[in-house]
């Protein structure tokens, strides 16, 4: 309620502002009466373009109903009364519009709430000019807000001084007209007797040469008037120009660099609403600037009067005309880009916006948007503005759409909600490159008219680069690629060029950006787990962060040559630490109870120096989206020496079967995790609640425990049926001795010559202890037969 509170606060062409948002679309009473429950609604939270989200609007629009009926029954009195109708035609007139369309009710308030905020946040920086930027503002809008205020007022100085030229040029031309008169008297004396003719001649002669006098006299000034004008729309289209690059080159073109990092995980780019504020405020001042300069032509043309004005007015037209043109073109936007990563034969939508449609009235006659793939070389040709004979590389579904205009919020958009690439051309491929290297892009274009057809614009705007791929496995590198060209793309470049190497800090801000998003987490990247990346990326051995400030990381090391020892690259390995992490231990990564990136040697120095029993987690080296188990306990084969344990890794596959936090329970000689936290604090609460003992048919439901094959001394040793299969290496560090137990010898089938762990055995092996214990058993359950 706060913001309305404020909103009525607001004076002059700021309230004249927040009145226009309300109509019978959305009635101010509804506002008013409704402040606090509309304000603290999750408006924000609904995607206007995922038709999913119709349901959340739906219940929006129900509760906003309730609302207004409730409000309605509460009103008492002879006042209330009439309060009282008037809100049940209002909640019945919402369901009407709405009922059917309710996201329209969501983009509606949503417009209203951030109008009102935006409006509210100018008037507070301009009551304060001498403070510094107000409800976290920024600097640079309170300038342009100043910058808008000074081109309006500069703008009514051109039109007042246009009418007063006018004015003059009128009176001028009447007297123009009384000069002609005279000399038409003067003319029809020759008929007259000389004595007569001679007496009136003199008269009319006199009256005659006064107003020649002041027509010389008056034309002057009227040249004076028409270059002072012309000057002063000179400096107003220099600082329009200037405005505009600030709004275009630099807001905008952050805004699009925020929208491409966006695409790595970074922070959302924002709403276009404040962008789309100022484009119409620039079209507005543009357009009357112009149709002030075509009057001043018209007046010229309808007095013409010998001087410079006539050049410098066709400069005016062509400098006001090639402003228009450039916030049109520039202001063509792609509001929701098309995946990046876009497989064939796979449905995909996109959204683009006219952030000036609606004040230029285009959507008078709405335009159609056509989607195009291009490959690169196309994307370059097209912004040198070569002929590229409308090629494109491959074919898109359902590509056509006309762009909507939203009256409520004057969002003129196309929304492609069904488009799918149903065939890809390629390139030529260079050297090395790879399918999942080459990069495409959506153009999108379409053509329109400003004003009674006096202006043509054809528009066309490409999307973020595109990798198109036929299959899932190609993925994880198509990823790649789009991470690096976000991550390391420049404002103004050629299609698509992108460098070859970058500082290693410069990878570490990426890959913590991507790690954060995939895995919903503020827990990013440690400092160490940089240089835990740097070590497997550089093949070093250092651990101090400062060695790997200053070094570069190539794309191939990136993501085209393999790890050494390993089959899979750098990114291939991060990549699997993402996928099982967003999977599977989202939870368990922003508890805190994943180190994660950990060598075998790190993980044994921290080990060895904890009780027994203490076990940490770390991912696995050698196999991609793998983690592991590491603790320390006794060594069965040495009496009175410890040793680090390394279960064999556990991947996503595995953790569809068991959760982790189910398996860590399941293994009794895991007691404190890594410090010093017992166990059950960290992963009681994400355990499977235990099956009851008997269900309705007399059978018990089976399940499936994780155990090791190796039995270890513990302060609560609860020996466990089964098999399970571990990695392990003997650690030097040596400790009192401990009482132990070794199971016998069992010829394992699932541990290869190497000692290599089987997954698919596994599997078989869980299969058949499952359907081992789907068997009633008489010794270990009472139940019926079957």
């Amino acid at each position: 309620m706060a913001l309305w509170i404020q909103a009525q606060q607001l004076q002059g062409d700021a309230l004249h502002q927040m009145q226009s948002l309300y109509g019978q679309h959305f009635p101010i009473e509804v506002r008013h009466y409704l402040a606090q429950w509309l304000e603290a609604q999750p408006w924000d939270a609904i995607d206007l373009e995922n038709q999913q989200d119709e349901f959340k609007a739906k219940r929006l629009l129900d509760g906003l109903i309730q609302e207004l009926q409730k409000k309605a029954e509460h009103q008492m009195g002879e006042d209330g009364f009439l309060l009282k109708i008037k809100l049940g035609h209002y909640a019945t007139q919402l369901k009407n519009s709405y009922d059917a369309c309710p996201l329209e009710l969501v983009r509606c308030v949503k417009h209203i709430l951030y109008t009102e905020q935006r409006l509210v946040q100018e008037a507070s920086n301009t009551s304060s000019p001498g403070s510094g930027p107000v409800d976290g503002t920024p600097q640079r809008y309170q300038q342009i807000n100043q910058t808008f205020e000074e081109l309006r007022v500069m703008t009514q100085d051109t039109e007042n001084d246009l009418r007063k030229l006018q004015h003059s040029q009128e009176y001028f031309i009447i007297q123009y007209q009384e000069s002609l008169r005279i000399q038409a008297q003067i003319v029809s004396l020759a008929s007259l007797p000389p004595t007569e003719r001679a007496q009136r001649e003199a008269s009319l002669q006199s009256r005659k040469s006064t107003l020649e006098t002041w027509l010389t006299r008056e034309a002057n000034t009227l040249q004076k008037y028409r270059q002072e004008l012309a000057e002063k729309h000179q400096r107003t289209l220099a600082l329009l120009r200037k405005q505009q690059t600030v709004i275009v080159d630099d807001e905008l073109i952050q805004w699009k660099r925020r929208q491409q990092l966006a695409g790595n995980g970074g922070p959302s780019e924002g709403g276009l609403d404040i962008l789309q504020a100022w484009c119409e405020k620039l079209a507005d001042m543009i357009w009357q600037n112009r149709q002030q300069i075509r009057r001043v032509e018209h007046l010229t043309q309808q007095l013409p009067i010998p001087g410079p004005t006539e050049e410098l007015l066709t400069e005016l037209n062509a400098i006001v005309t090639d402003i228009i043109s450039t916030l049109v073109t520039s202001t063509f936007i792609i509001e929701k880009q098309p995946p990046q990563v876009l497989k064939t034969q796979t449905k995909f939508s996109a959204t683009v916006r006219l952030l000036v449609g609606g004040k230029l009235n285009v959507h008078m006659n709405p335009p159609q948007v056509k989607a195009t793939i291009i490959s690169e070389q196309q994307a370059k040709a097209i912004l040198k503005n070569e002929n590229t004979r409308n090629e494109s590389s491959g074919d898109i579904l359902n590509n056509n759409c006309v762009m909507e205009y939203h009256q409520t919020t004057g969002n003129l958009s196309a929304h492609f909600r069904t488009m799918s690439l149903k065939r890809i051309k390629r390139s030529d491929r260079r050297g090395a490159e790879s399918v999942t290297e080459e990069k495409f892009t959506i153009l999108f274009e379409s053509q329109f008219s400003v004003g009674v057809n006096e202006l043509v614009f054809h528009v066309k705007t490409l999307s973020l680069p595109v990798v198109v791929i036929v299959h899932g496995s190609q993925d994880n590198n198509a990823t790649a690629t789009v991470l690096w060209d976000n991550a390391f793309s420049e404002p103004g470049r050629v299609p698509f060029v992108v460098p070859d190497k970058v500082v290693w800090p410069q990878l570490c801000e990426a890959l913590n950006m991507k790690y954060k998003s995939e895995v919903q987490s503020d827990r990013g990247l440690s400092e160490d787990n940089l240089v835990f990346l740097a070590q497997k990326a550089f093949s070093s051995s250092s651990n101090n962060p400062e060695d790997y400030s200053s070094m570069t990381i190539t794309w191939s090391q990136f993501n085209r040559e393999s790890l050494p020892g390993r089959n899979f690259t750098f990114w291939q390995w991060f990549d699997g630490v993402i996928e099982l992490m967003k999977k599977h231990l989202k939870s368990h990564w922003n508890d805190g109870a994943i180190l994660g990136f950990l060598n075998k040697q790190q993980a044994q120095d921290m080990l060895m120096s904890k009780p027994n029993g203490t076990f940490l987690l770390r991912f696995s080296d050698s196999e991609i989206g793998g983690i592991t188990i590491a603790w320390v306990a006794e060594n069965p084969n040495k009496a009175g020496e410890r040793m680090v344990w390394n279960l064999m890794p556990f991947t996503t596959k595995d953790f569809s079967i068991r959760s982790l936090a189910d398996r860590i329970s399941d293994l009794n000689h895991l007691l404190f995790l890594y410090p010093s936290q017992p166990k059950e604090e960290v992963f009681s609460r994400y355990c499977t609640p235990p099956n009851s003992k008997a269900v309705g048919d007399g059978y018990v439901k089976p399940e499936i425990k994780q155990v090791v094959k190796v039995e270890f001394s513990s302060p609560n040793p609860e020996p466990s049926p089964g098999n399970s299969f571990m990695d392990h290496a003997a650690s030097p560090t040596v400790n009192q001795h401990h009482n132990f137990t070794i199971y016998p010898a069992m010829n394992d089938t699932m541990i290869d010559a190497e000692g290599e762990f089987d997954l698919d055995e596994t599997m078989d092996m869980a299969r058949q202890v499952e359907e081992f214990l789907r068997q009633p058993m008489e010794t270990t359950w009472s139940g019926q037969q079957s």
